[in-house]
This record gives structure tokens, sequence and C-alpha cells, in this order.
């Protein structure tokens, strides 16, 4: 699609919360809470001609290497939340977004991603064929306290479940999804921590894609103040998440 009317290199976007996307708490996944913000991001991308599907034109697509959440609260049931978002940096095969949440004008939520082009029949990083230029870059403007950080994984961690990636787990660049990977985590956390809203920050690190029918193991190692998750394949992790606890 072509560069939009309505194009600005700052997007708005307002989304609804329904009970699909809460817990039974009637707050927001934390899953869900992710979603948003892709979706956030890919309504940026659209507008600004450099969409999935603008990318599949020359075999490309954006894919997530690292993310990291800032939660100060979450929205409930029919809140009316404003996500904003911009680009921190741009060149070549990757970039560095920002994303905000807001309820009622009072931000809840700072998030900073780092994407990566990615040749989707290849299966390998390239640099994107589309021009970018027309997006304003923000470089000074971070939406977290802290920026994404490479996650140390415990040598000493503790296998807590074997998983096999079906084809519910994947999305249209054919691999698992990154919000995936997170729910797989989260879903061996204490749910009273969730519950209770006691995650301050998490991070994700995305190292290598997973397919259908690949089986992992994830392993758990946790202190007082976090726990680290790491999803192997075959003695390689593919993924890493640190959830820091308030």
């Amino acid at each position: 699609m072509p560069i939009s009317p309505n194009f600005t290199s700052v997007l708005s976007k307002e989304w609804e919360i329904n009970f699909t996307q809460c817990t039974p708490n009637g707050y927001l996944k934390y899953t869900d809470l992710c979603n948003l913000l892709q979706l956030t991001a890919a309504a940026h991308s659209e507008v600004g001609g450099i969409s999935f599907a603008d990318m599949q034109e020359f075999d490309q697509a954006w894919v997530l290497s690292r993310m990291r959440v800032e939660v100060t609260a979450l929205p409930k049931w029919q809140d009316i939340v404003t996500v904003k978002t911009w680009i921190n940096s741009l060149e070549n095969s990757r970039s560095v977004r920002a994303l905000e949440m807001y309820v009622n004008g009072k931000k809840i939520v700072g998030s900073e991603t780092f994407w990566a082009v990615f040749n989707t029949k290849a299966r390998r990083p390239e640099a994107l064929a589309l021009p970018y230029q027309h997006f304003e870059l923000f470089p000074e403007n971070r939406a977290t306290v802290e920026g994404f950080s490479k996650i140390n994984v415990n040598p000493e961690k503790e296998s807590v479940f074997e998983k096999t990636v079906y084809l519910s787990d994947l999305d249209i660049v054919n691999h698992a999804n990154n919000v995936k990977y997170l729910e797989w985590c989260l879903d061996h956390v204490d749910p009273n921590k969730i519950l209770k809203q006691e995650i301050a920050s998490f991070e994700m690190n995305f190292m290598k894609e997973l397919s259908l029918n690949d089986a992992v193991v994830i392993h758990e190692s946790e202190t007082e103040i976090d726990s680290t998750f790491s999803i192997i394949k075959k003695d390689k992790i593919c993924f890493a998440l640190q959830v820091n606890w308030k």
C-alpha cells in the first residue's frame, strides 16, 4: 500500500479492552498487552508504507528481536486505552520502536522494541527493500526508564515443562508467534502474582525461530526479585524472558 495521506511519524490509536483479553479478575492479560502494542506498531507501519503486505512483495517481514515492557498498572475490562508509538532508530535491517499505553491520559505502560527485517523465504535478516526516509526519528524520546538488554540465563536453571509447537502457535510469518513464548512461560508463574499485578517489568530476547512440530524444553531460575525463563531446542536457547517483580 502507498503511504497514507494521514501518515504521521507519531501515531496514537485507541483500543477498547474486551472480555476475551482479560484474566478472571477483569484486568488485561500481559500477553494481550503485548498484542495491543504490536497491533499498534503494525498500524503505524501500514500507514507508513512498510507493512507486512508491502514487505511481502520483497519476501520480507518485520520480526521482533528484543522487547522490554515496564508496567505501572494494567487496564481493565471496558477501559479505552490509547497506545502511542514512534521510531527511535531505523536503518538497513533493524529498527527500535517506542510504545506507550495510557488510560484517561495517564501513562501506565512503556515499551522499547527491537525489530529486524527478515526474508521469509531465505529465513534470514536482510536490509529493508522499501523507502523509509519519510519517518521522522526520535532517538532521545524513550518510552522506558531502562533499555532492552541481553538476558543472562543461569546455567543452573530448572526444567519446568516440555512443549511441542502446534499450528495454533504459528503466525503469518510461519513461525511461533512471539507472544506465544511469553504465554508458555507465564503459565508457570504463581497465578496470584499475575492476578495481583506484581510484575514491574519484563524483557524478552528472541534468538532463533521455532517452527511447526519443534520440540522444546522450558527452563526457569528465580530469585526474590526476578524470574528468568529460557526456551531451548536441541541444547540451543531460542528465547529468554526475565520478569522483574514489584
